[in-house]
């Protein structure tokens, strides 16, 4: 966690000719997202799409597969599209899945650095899980 904004720094450093977008949910953004202001005073165009479900949302889902609770996972967000132009970046937000592709092209196209605020639901997962489970069970209704 963490790593999507410092990795993307380094990969556009290193291949400036490459598009590079940084993908991370929202928890793992806050914890470097600082280093937008790196990304800006270097002038690199990269853009950050993140996932945003206001927590914890890998570690809930393997609460909820391990012990069937959740237990701290929810977090406060800022609103990050303000954040993003508070430090000179472009800021986006997607609400439907039709907009994540034009609203990536656009960010990729600014030539700085944009932050793609993608509103989800993981819900879905734990009933995936639970149907991949019953499937591969030596038990499973063949």
């Amino acid at each position: 966690m963490g790593i999507a904004m410092p990795g993307a720094i380094a990969a556009k450093l290193v291949h400036p000719d490459r598009n590079v977008v940084a993908v991370s949910g929202d928890a793992g953004f806050m914890m470097n997202s600082q280093e937008i202001e790196t990304a800006l005073r270097l002038g690199l165009n990269i853009t950050n799409l993140i996932f945003n479900d206001g927590k914890y949302g890998l570690i809930e889902w393997h609460q909820l597969r391990h012990y069937g609770r959740k237990s701290h996972i929810d977090i406060g967000n800022p609103d990050f599209v303000k954040y993003a132009e508070s430090f000179g970046a472009k800021g986006y937000r997607v609400e439907k899945a039709e907009d994540l592709i034009p609203t990536l092209k656009a960010a990729m196209a600014d030539g700085t650095v944009s932050v793609i605020d993608c509103a989800v639901d993981y819900s879905e997962n734990m009933k995936l899980t639970k149907q991949l489970k019953e499937m591969s069970s030596p038990f499973a209704a063949a």
